[in-house]
């Protein structure tokens, strides 16, 4: 189950098998063992759910700090986003550099975002669910961001800015330049995401 030339300090994108029959399908989203294996020993703690009711929402970049600092994993309940991670850890040589994947609930791909990692999403159609675990509790004390229209970071949103829905707060983050970040970069640059199946 190890992936080849991939540090459990950098995102991943796992699709938990599916067992279909023709009653539809069953597959296991969580398995603690099967994450330990593969290196990501983070101790999930709180589960997280958003709806969004319409297409071109977007929720990001956020992140929270240390040191309640939160590695996640991403799932998508209904619909479908693009869901974005940007590398903020100080001294990284991919510093502001991201990588994106397509998430829906049809293919069942799930994205590990560790910490060190601001992390955004939009989304793709109508009344999109997502779901995603976190590794420590929220603390409003350590919230941070990014904003999601910064030129240094220059996403391409899939979208016009005026089709985009998205939070005052939002609006508002600190542009990458002015970031103090409080991650420590690691020695590990960030890359296109590696993929792996889960059975």
């Amino acid at each position: 189950m190890n992936t080849p030339d991939w540090s459990p300090r950098l995102p991943l994108t796992i699709v938990p098998k599916r067992h279909a029959d023709n009653r539809g399908w069953f597959s296991e989203v969580f398995h603690s063992k099967r994450l330990h294996d593969l290196g990501i020993d983070c101790t999930f703690v709180q589960d997280n759910l958003s709806r969004s009711t319409r297409k071109g929402t977007l929720r990001g970049f956020h992140f929270q700090g240390p040191p309640v600092a939160q590695a996640k994993l991403v799932s998508v309940v209904r619909g479908s986003m693009l869901d974005v991670v940007v590398d903020i850890r100080r001294g990284s040589s991919t510093y502001g550099k991201w990588v994106s994947v397509e998430l829906t609930s049809d293919n069942g791909t799930q994205l590990y975002v560790p910490s060190g990692f601001a992390h955004g999403f939009i989304t793709l159609e109508d009344d999109v669910t997502v779901l995603y675990k976190v590794s420590d509790y929220y603390a409003a004390a350590n919230e941070g961001g990014i904003r999601w229209n910064d030129r240094d970071i220059a996403f391409p949103w899939p979208f016009k800015d005026a089709d985009i829905t998205r939070s005052e707060r939002d609006n508002h983050l600190p542009f990458l330049k002015d970031l103090d970040s409080p991650y420590p970069y690691d020695g590990s640059p960030l890359r296109e995401l590696p993929t792996i199946g889960m059975d």
